[in-house]
């Protein structure tokens, strides 16, 4: 069932990019195909999969590889197009006439961006925000109109030059002028158009307080003790009847934290290669798995939505790469004479897992009980952490990296899809609705913009990024009964 839903969100949302496409002419069309053919090998495998038919593995694979290749190629054809486009052709049709083409039929009249304040900023002094006007220019940003916005103040008016660039000059023209006191964002506004929001740097900044750093020491002892205990479990005895033998619940425990900790540190390592600052991670410890991962907030701004797509992706790849390996190099070691004797139908909780395990354990999945190693729990543990994270919702990982390649706006109706899906699932796993219940009071805000909302990641980055989004929906979409069967699963 959840199966079919995904893959009619899937073909709805292609249907409603074509018609969103149409009006932008063979530059849209090739936009939107190169969703089609990214989305193409996943549909085609859910589909077929839905209906009872297995794609091997190494089939998939080449799909993907080649669906990558046609995404990338359609790609560099769309930024032909832009880039052979009349000047005027490159900025919004509803940005009106160009300041220079004013300037040309009327020499002595040389317009000036002299915003009109309707009301005073709140956090930004009058001489201050007389001096902000003088940084705007025709070729980068010709204002027209400034409202004030909480402590800082929206400038609208029509972006002249390249999104990167444009920021780029604003915001050093910007700090010529008043220092380190403002922060400059180059943001979509709520008609459409770019907007250049200044805030006052403070309010740009979200510093950990001492009682959120006191919460995530709690947390991180709590998932000490969460995850010791579900060492305890695999070792067959209970942890707080036995805790003098705590020392066999802790190679678990450290396999479960090294996983985590390298999520962690690559998103910190990336972080500082782009000059952002994150606050503790605040991890989620959960009875079932030993721990959910942890959530992390930016402390500072992100300079461009690339950074954001960087930082965000590079955890759950880290993390799931160890995982993987955790997971595969337990299969390879699991048979006759491991540790742990679990049923098969236990493969059949992931359509991911499950065709690793049979691509490795062949026939030996044909029996009722089979014996594995410690790893392919640890490993799986880890993918499934990791596969939450990636859920396209609010602030998780997968919601920031929505974010970063589609937008605030297509971010926004991600989270609510999950949150139905995880409902949804909920009434067949209590899982899905405890992660539910965490990204509804925890994370469902989206993150805040990036300094350059404006300019796109790459094609390279998106297709990276959305082969995660995928595999997180291979590794949680369990196996049916009916394709187990056809698998030898069980």
């Amino acid at each position: 069932m959840i199966t079919i839903l995904i893959m009619l969100v899937a073909l709805g949302i292609l249907i409603w990019g074509y018609y969103r496409a149409q009006p932008f002419g063979k530059p849209g069309v090739l936009a939107w195909l190169q969703s089609v053919v990214l989305m193409t090998p996943w549909l085609l495998f859910f589909g077929l999969f839905t209906a009872g038919i297995y794609i091997p593995f190494a089939a998939l694979v080449i799909l993907i590889v080649v669906s990558t290749g046609a995404y990338i190629f359609l790609g560099n054809q769309v930024r032909r197009l832009a880039q052979a486009a009349p000047d005027g052709l490159k900025t919004q049709a509803s940005a009106g006439p160009a300041p220079e083409a004013e300037i040309e039929r009327n020499p002595i009249s040389r317009p000036e961006p002299e915003p009109t304040v309707l009301l005073q900023a709140a956090g930004i002094p009058a001489e201050d925000l007389q001096v902000i006007r003088g940084i705007f220019g025709i070729e980068t940003f010709f204002a027209t109109e400034a409202t004030p916005y909480r402590e800082g103040v929206i400038f609208k008016g029509n972006l002249r030059g390249e999104p990167t660039a444009s920021h780029q000059r604003l915001s050093e023209n910007l700090k010529q002028r008043m220092g380190d006191q403002y922060c400059l964002f180059l943001v979509e506004g709520q008609e459409g158009k770019p907007v250049v929001l200044v805030l006052p740097k403070a309010m740009s900044q979200s510093p950990t307080q001492p009682g959120q750093k006191a919460l995530a020491l709690a947390l991180l002892l709590a998932t000490v003790v969460t995850t010791l205990s579900l060492g305890a479990q695999l070792n067959n005895f209970d942890l707080f009847a036995q805790p003098e033998r705590v020392l066999l619940a802790v190679p678990v425990a450290a396999a479960l934290f090294g996983i985590f900790t390298v999520h962690e540190l690559a998103h910190r390592w990336v972080a500082q290669r782009y000059n952002v600052r994150l606050s503790p991670p605040f991890f989620i410890p959960a009875a079932q798995l030993g721990s959910f991962g942890a959530l992390t907030r930016f402390e500072s701004t992100v300079p461009n939505r690339k950074a954001l797509l960087d930082i965000s992706l590079a955890g759950p790849a880290a993390g799931g790469l160890v995982s993987l390996a955790l997971l595969l190099t337990g299969l390879f070691l699991s048979g006759e004479g491991a540790q742990i004797q679990v049923p098969t139908l236990f493969f059949q909780g992931s359509i991911l897992v499950g065709s690793l395990a049979r691509l490795i354990l062949g026939e030996a999945l044909q029996t009722s009980q089979i014996s594995i190693h410690p790893l392919v729990l640890v490993g799986w543990l880890g993918l499934l952490s990791t596969a939450l994270n990636l859920i396209p919702a609010g602030a998780l990982d997968g919601g920031r990296i929505v974010q970063a390649i589609y937008g605030r706006r297509t971010a926004s109706r991600s989270t609510l899809i999950a949150l139905i899906l995880l409902a949804l699932a909920a009434l067949v796993n209590l899982l899905a609705l405890y992660w539910a219940g965490v990204i509804l009071f925890l994370v469902r805000d989206l993150e805040r913009p990036p300094l350059d909302e404006i300019s796109e990641t790459d094609d390279r980055r998106d297709a990276l990024a959305l082969l995660a989004l995928f595999l997180m929906a291979a590794m949680l979409l369990p196996l049916s009964p009916g394709l187990a069967g056809r698998l030898g699963i069980g």
